[in-house]
């Protein structure tokens, strides 16, 4: 009998685990691709390491992680022309839709700074070579560590739990920190995130545009943000579902845009396609139209398909049948239809490329390489510089699967 109970509890908590995981932002090392690079460009043979530093004043204003600990930024500063411009990266990793769901992420680096990485590597936009960031390499960059479980978004507890629901404060507190470290004296500044913190990008990206002087020059950037209300493979919404979640366990109500809220429920309030027509600061969209995370996580999620007819499909589009690629080319097309009146503003940018890949911004080998992926025959990373900088309009929007072979596709192993 005991055995048998053991068994039981076995199946729950690798159950519990599962759920964690699909909730979670998939993590690079779970994946291979299909295109690897092999330019001199590609690979960092000495990435820079830059160690973690917590925010020591944050308690007392009531800033931490879902477990109270302290929140943290890596920062590693400019110099030359680039002294006075700032980059700052929000880090993604899901979100937490359920107490329980929350209560296990305490016990991860998504909350808690206990189990932070003490260094990590910055490459991509975070680069420090020319030769692979050129038009961001000798800024102040910061990557912000995300540890709220809501996009930087809340303000609320819950006692019963231990759970600290603080990720408005979080945001506050870094953006206080890195104005007291120069940013106040910012030339230039760029707000960027990727997957969840892209969204978060979206979220904060006014709100960073009032932290500067109007001399200032201040976009962002939402790099894999573009998190969609679609159907799903079971004519639900799962990503609608998780998301109610999160903002029903965070109290998000009142934490959402007003100009969103006046006109939508909370849960819509949450996701991108309601909220950037009303951002006035300029803004970039980076995303691929076959977003790997959202196929595994929202359109063919185990509880949309728990029959598991897109097992294979979702793990390696190659493995996809006619009407499966059809419906995915549907979700590009409900990515294009909700980007329509963004696009048409001059001031905002656009790199939609025909990938299935998720956060392109922070990987070496799809930012800037001998062999990135292309639109146009551009770079993100030139086409990001293009825009920021003036150069050009960038309105990148790649033709449909399977047209584009500079792809770096991620499969799962």
């Amino acid at each position: 009998m005991a055995e048998i109970v053991r068994g039981f509890w076995g199946v729950v908590f690798v159950g519990f685990l599962m759920l964690s995981k699909w909730i979670d932002s998939y993590e690079f090392e779970d994946f291979i691709f299909n295109k690897t690079s092999t330019g001199d460009g590609a690979i960092t043979p000495t990435p820079l390491l830059i160690a973690l530093t917590l925010i020591q004043g944050a308690a007392a204003k009531g800033a931490v992680c879902l477990d109270g600990t302290l929140p943290g930024y890596h920062i590693h500063a400019g110099s030359g022309s680039g002294a006075n411009s700032w980059l700052i990266q929000l880090e993604g990793g899901g979100w937490c839709n359920t107490v329980r769901n929350c209560v296990f992420r305490k016990t991860t680096r998504r909350g808690s700074s206990k189990f932070m990485e003490k260094q990590i590597q910055f490459t991509g936009i975070l680069s420090n070579k020319a030769e692979e960031n050129p038009d961001f390499f000798n800024w102040n960059r910061v990557k912000v560590r995300y540890c709220d479980g809501a996009s930087f978004t809340g303000d609320s507890e819950n006692k019963d739990a231990l759970l600290q629901f603080r990720g408005q404060r979080i945001w506050e507190a870094a953006m206080a920190e890195l104005m007291s470290k120069g940013m106040r004296n910012a030339q230039q500044a760029l707000l960027s995130g990727c997957s969840a913190g892209g969204l978060a990008s979206i979220l904060h990206c006014d709100e960073f545009r009032t932290l500067f002087p109007s001399s200032t020059k201040v976009k962002c950037l939402s790099d894999a943000g573009l998190f969609l209300d679609a159907t799903d493979v079971s004519g639900g919404h799962a990503l609608r579902d998780v998301f109610k979640g999160v903002v029903s366990v965070q109290g998000l109500q009142k934490m959402l845009p007003s100009n969103c809220t006046n006109k939508l429920d909370p849960t819509s309030c949450f996701f991108p396609q309601n909220l950037i027509s009303n951002i006035k600061t300029p803004l970039f969209l980076l995303n691929a139209a076959y977003d790997f995370w959202q196929i595994q996580s929202s359109l063919a999620a185990p509880v949309a398909d728990p029959h598991g007819l897109w097992h294979d499909c979702k793990r390696n589009y190659e493995k996809c049948s006619a009407s499966q690629i059809q419906f995915l080319q549907d979700f590009r097309n409900d990515m294009l239809n909700a980007i329509k009146g963004f696009g048409v503003s001059t001031q905002n940018g656009l790199f939609i490329n025909s990938c299935f890949a998720h956060c392109q911004s922070e990987r070496q080998d799809t930012w800037f390489a001998d062999d990135s992926p292309l639109i146009d025959n551009k770079p993100v990373a030139l086409a990001v510089g293009d825009w920021y900088f003036d150069r050009e309009g960038v309105k990148a929007i790649d033709c449909a699967y399977p047209c584009d072979k500079t792809c770096h596709n991620m499969v799962s192993k």
